[in-house]
Protein backbone atom coordinates (compact mmCIF):
# COMPACT_ATOMS: atom_id res chain seq x y z
CA UNK A 1 0.00 0.00 0.00
CA UNK A 2 0.70 3.60 -0.65
CA UNK A 3 2.78 5.27 2.06
CA UNK A 4 1.49 8.79 3.55
CA UNK A 5 4.26 10.76 4.23
CA UNK A 6 2.15 14.38 4.46
CA UNK A 7 -0.82 16.27 3.29
CA UNK A 8 -0.23 16.50 -0.19
CA UNK A 9 -0.01 12.40 -0.46
CA UNK A 10 -2.75 11.59 1.83
CA UNK A 11 -4.71 14.11 -0.73
CA UNK A 12 -3.51 12.30 -3.77
CA UNK A 13 -4.17 8.56 -2.44
CA UNK A 14 -7.33 8.89 -1.06
CA UNK A 15 -8.12 10.80 -4.21
CA UNK A 16 -6.79 8.34 -6.32
CA UNK A 17 -8.49 4.96 -4.57
CA UNK A 18 -11.94 7.18 -3.82
CA UNK A 19 -11.82 7.96 -7.55
CA UNK A 20 -11.46 4.09 -8.69
CA UNK A 21 -14.11 3.57 -5.87
CA UNK A 22 -16.63 6.16 -7.03
CA UNK A 23 -16.19 5.54 -11.13
CA UNK A 24 -19.05 2.88 -11.64
CA UNK A 25 -21.15 5.65 -9.44
CA UNK A 26 -19.97 8.76 -11.57
CA UNK A 27 -20.52 6.31 -14.70
CA UNK A 28 -24.35 6.06 -13.55
CA UNK A 29 -25.19 9.24 -12.41
CA UNK A 30 -23.65 10.78 -15.78
CA UNK A 31 -25.87 8.80 -17.16
CA UNK A 32 -28.99 9.10 -15.62
CA UNK A 33 -28.20 13.02 -15.87
CA UNK A 34 -27.98 12.90 -19.59
CA UNK A 35 -31.29 11.07 -19.45
CA UNK A 36 -33.05 13.69 -17.44
CA UNK A 37 -31.79 16.42 -19.51
CA UNK A 38 -34.80 15.28 -21.81
CA UNK A 39 -37.69 13.99 -19.48
CA UNK A 40 -39.79 16.47 -20.85
CA UNK A 41 -39.45 14.77 -24.18
CA UNK A 42 -40.26 10.91 -25.30
CA UNK A 43 -36.75 9.95 -25.64
CA UNK A 44 -36.37 5.89 -24.72
CA UNK A 45 -39.78 6.12 -23.35
CA UNK A 46 -41.94 3.22 -24.14
CA UNK A 47 -46.15 3.43 -24.15
CA UNK A 48 -47.28 1.42 -21.04
CA UNK A 49 -51.17 0.58 -20.51
CA UNK A 50 -52.70 0.19 -17.31
CA UNK A 51 -55.99 -0.88 -16.59
CA UNK A 52 -56.57 -0.66 -12.73
CA UNK A 53 -59.57 0.36 -9.91
CA UNK A 54 -58.90 3.48 -8.09
CA UNK A 55 -61.49 5.30 -5.07
CA UNK A 56 -64.39 6.19 -6.45
CA UNK A 57 -65.75 9.93 -7.32
CA UNK A 58 -62.08 11.46 -7.27
CA UNK A 59 -62.42 15.05 -8.35
CA UNK A 60 -59.67 16.09 -11.53
CA UNK A 61 -57.11 17.39 -9.24
CA UNK A 62 -57.03 14.10 -6.91
CA UNK A 63 -57.60 12.01 -9.87
CA UNK A 64 -54.40 13.32 -11.70
CA UNK A 65 -52.19 13.00 -8.69
CA UNK A 66 -53.55 9.27 -8.08
CA UNK A 67 -52.69 8.92 -11.46
CA UNK A 68 -49.57 10.17 -11.09
CA UNK A 69 -49.75 12.28 -14.39
CA UNK A 70 -48.36 16.16 -14.81
CA UNK A 71 -50.43 18.33 -16.05
CA UNK A 72 -53.52 16.54 -15.99
CA UNK A 73 -56.67 17.94 -17.54
CA UNK A 74 -59.98 16.07 -17.88
CA UNK A 75 -60.99 17.15 -21.59
CA UNK A 76 -64.66 16.12 -21.31
CA UNK A 77 -67.28 14.39 -18.85
CA UNK A 78 -70.27 12.20 -20.40
CA UNK A 79 -72.06 10.84 -17.89
CA UNK A 80 -69.57 9.77 -15.24
CA UNK A 81 -66.91 9.22 -17.74
CA UNK A 82 -63.74 11.45 -17.35
CA UNK A 83 -61.89 11.18 -20.95
CA UNK A 84 -58.48 13.31 -20.63
CA UNK A 85 -55.56 13.34 -23.09
CA UNK A 86 -53.75 9.53 -21.89
CA UNK A 87 -57.56 7.71 -21.01
CA UNK A 88 -61.02 7.21 -19.46
CA UNK A 89 -61.87 7.31 -15.86
CA UNK A 90 -65.21 6.46 -14.73
CA UNK A 91 -65.70 7.70 -11.31
CA UNK A 92 -68.99 5.20 -10.49
CA UNK A 93 -66.69 2.42 -10.75
CA UNK A 94 -63.25 3.80 -9.53
CA UNK A 95 -62.45 1.97 -13.14
CA UNK A 96 -58.90 3.87 -14.80
CA UNK A 97 -57.99 2.89 -18.16
CA UNK A 98 -54.88 5.10 -19.18
CA UNK A 99 -51.67 4.96 -20.97
CA UNK A 100 -48.35 6.47 -19.85
CA UNK A 101 -44.81 7.03 -21.63
CA UNK A 102 -42.43 5.74 -19.15
CA UNK A 103 -38.16 4.84 -19.48
CA UNK A 104 -37.47 1.32 -19.46
CA UNK A 105 -37.27 -0.09 -15.74
CA UNK A 106 -33.45 0.47 -15.17
CA UNK A 107 -33.50 3.70 -16.91
CA UNK A 108 -36.00 4.73 -14.58
CA UNK A 109 -34.09 3.73 -11.63
CA UNK A 110 -30.95 5.54 -12.44
CA UNK A 111 -33.22 9.08 -12.97
CA UNK A 112 -34.53 8.61 -9.38
CA UNK A 113 -30.97 8.47 -8.30
CA UNK A 114 -30.89 12.60 -8.90
CA UNK A 115 -34.23 13.15 -7.45
CA UNK A 116 -33.97 11.41 -4.17
CA UNK A 117 -35.50 13.50 -1.37
CA UNK A 118 -34.01 12.63 2.57
CA UNK A 119 -36.78 10.21 3.21
CA UNK A 120 -35.70 7.82 0.67
CA UNK A 121 -33.04 4.77 0.85
CA UNK A 122 -30.83 6.45 -1.76
CA UNK A 123 -30.40 9.79 0.16
CA UNK A 124 -27.01 8.20 1.98
CA UNK A 125 -25.89 7.04 -1.66
CA UNK A 126 -26.57 10.95 -2.33
CA UNK A 127 -24.95 12.28 0.49
CA UNK A 128 -22.10 10.25 0.28
CA UNK A 129 -21.86 11.04 -3.34
CA UNK A 130 -21.82 14.60 -3.09
CA UNK A 131 -19.43 14.76 0.21
CA UNK A 132 -16.92 12.34 -1.96
CA UNK A 133 -17.54 15.00 -5.29
CA UNK A 134 -16.61 17.46 -2.91
CA UNK A 135 -13.69 15.79 -2.00
CA UNK A 136 -12.28 15.79 -5.37
CA UNK A 137 -12.40 19.39 -5.71
CA UNK A 138 -10.82 20.00 -2.40
CA UNK A 139 -8.24 17.36 -3.02
CA UNK A 140 -7.46 18.54 -7.12
CA UNK A 141 -5.52 21.02 -5.94
CA UNK A 142 -3.00 18.78 -4.04
CA UNK A 143 -2.09 17.30 -7.08
CA UNK A 144 0.36 19.42 -8.53
CA UNK A 145 2.83 21.85 -6.62
CA UNK A 146 1.59 25.12 -6.41
CA UNK A 147 4.50 26.68 -8.25
CA UNK A 148 4.57 24.80 -11.48
CA UNK A 149 3.03 25.75 -14.84
CA UNK A 150 0.58 23.06 -14.51
CA UNK A 151 -1.14 24.41 -11.10
CA UNK A 152 -1.33 27.63 -12.23
CA UNK A 153 -3.24 27.01 -16.02
CA UNK A 154 -5.49 24.63 -13.46
CA UNK A 155 -6.31 27.66 -11.26
CA UNK A 156 -7.03 30.10 -14.45
CA UNK A 157 -9.42 27.16 -15.29
CA UNK A 158 -11.19 26.55 -11.73
CA UNK A 159 -11.80 30.17 -11.64
CA UNK A 160 -13.00 30.42 -15.76
CA UNK A 161 -15.17 27.06 -14.70
CA UNK A 162 -16.38 29.26 -11.44
CA UNK A 163 -17.16 32.38 -13.28
CA UNK A 164 -19.13 30.35 -16.30
CA UNK A 165 -21.46 28.26 -13.54
CA UNK A 166 -22.67 31.55 -11.85
CA UNK A 167 -22.96 33.24 -15.04
CA UNK A 168 -25.13 30.11 -16.41
CA UNK A 169 -27.33 30.39 -12.39
CA UNK A 170 -28.16 33.56 -13.30
CA UNK A 171 -29.34 33.27 -17.07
Amino acid sequence: MDKIKDTRSFMRITHRYLGYFLAGIMAVYALSGILLVYRDTDFLKKEKNYDKVIDKNLDEKALGKELKIKNFEVEKTEGTILKFKQGTYDSATGQAKYSKKELPFVLDKMTKLHKAQSKDTLSPLNTFFGVALFFFVISSFWMFNPKTKAFKRGMAFTIAGLIVSIILLFV
